[in-house]
């Protein structure tokens, strides 16, 4: 018997859907075809703020995240470094999540090539300590209370970048990147009790809890997920893979508002056709 139009649309095979969604999801990064990204004031603001450091000005960037992160954050780091790099600032890793410190070596390794950096000079890793409130309090008297060395055991000392470095003082910006709670410390610490410039790049679970502190003034900045930093790519002019994976989220998200619509018009349809009969 053959089936009625309304049967037709309430009886899609699941396989068409799962790879209509698949689909859109592969053609974007294989065409890097992206849709028009309009930039939030939370993540202008941050990026201003780091826009307007004179050059020379040295930046912190915190690594609060690992793998399970790593699609929001990463990209982000990414087109932060290119950033930094482009208005020529110098750039100081730390890392209080240990799994992070692969993720951040190996972008800050990958950009500084690009434009032609060098260790020690143009930025420096001094990779992970262990307990974060302690961490923080201690940069705040003298960098090297716990950072003694890099993460290959270099003495700061030896390090040119960091021999006018000792404190926030001395720091123009402090970037962290996080993916749980250890955004809070550093506006509890470094910005309440040293008055540190911070700007905050979150997972967009996060982002909400984050606002607060940029109401407050607590924060220069925002980034916020994978939107926020296709965002942060598209003031860099960056083509990354934030602006690609939002491209591939927002058409994935409109086949699936399609599906929804032509599932809810077939069921409509059904019980006009049964009531009619």
């Amino acid at each position: 018997m053959k089936k009625s139009f309304s049967e037709r649309l309430t009886s899609i095979n699941r396989h068409h859907i799962y790879l209509a969604i698949a689909l859109c999801i592969i053609i974007p990064f294989l065409t890097h075809k992206i849709l028009p990204i309009k930039v939030s004031p939370p993540v202008k603001s941050a990026y201003e703020t780091i826009d307007k450091l004179p050059a020379g000005s040295v930046v912190m960037i915190s690594i609060d995240y690992e793998a399970g992160s790593q699609p929001e954050l990463q990209p982000m780091l990414i087109a932060l470094l290119h950033h930094l790099f482009q208005k020529n600032l110098k750039v100081i890793m730390v890392c209080h999540w240990p799994l992070g410190f692969p993720l951040g070596q190996d972008a800050l390794i990958a950009t500084a090539k690009k434009y032609d950096k060098k260790y020690g000079i143009d930025y420096v890793n001094l990779g992970y300590r262990p307990g974060v409130s302690s961490v923080m309090l201690g940069i705040g008297r003298e960098i090297r209370t716990f950072f003694k060395s890099d993460y290959a055991g270099t003495s700061v000392d030896l390090l040119q970048l960091m021999k006018t470095v000792h404190n926030y003082n001395d720091i123009g910006v402090l970037i962290g990147l996080e993916a749980g709670a250890t955004g809070d410390f550093w506006v509890r610490i470094a910005n309440a009790q040293f008055g540190e410039k911070v700007i905050l790049g979150c997972t967009a679970v996060s982002a909400p809890d984050c606002y607060p502190y940029l109401q407050a003034k607590q924060i220069e900045g925002l980034i916020g997920g994978l939107k926020g930093a296709a965002e942060y790519e598209d003031l860099v002019n960056l083509k990354g893979d934030a602006i690609t994976g939002m491209t591939a989220q927002s058409v994935a998200h409109l086949a699936i508002i399609f599906f929804i619509i032509v599932g809810n018009v077939g069921y409509f349809l059904s019980i006009r056709r049964r009531k009619s009969n």
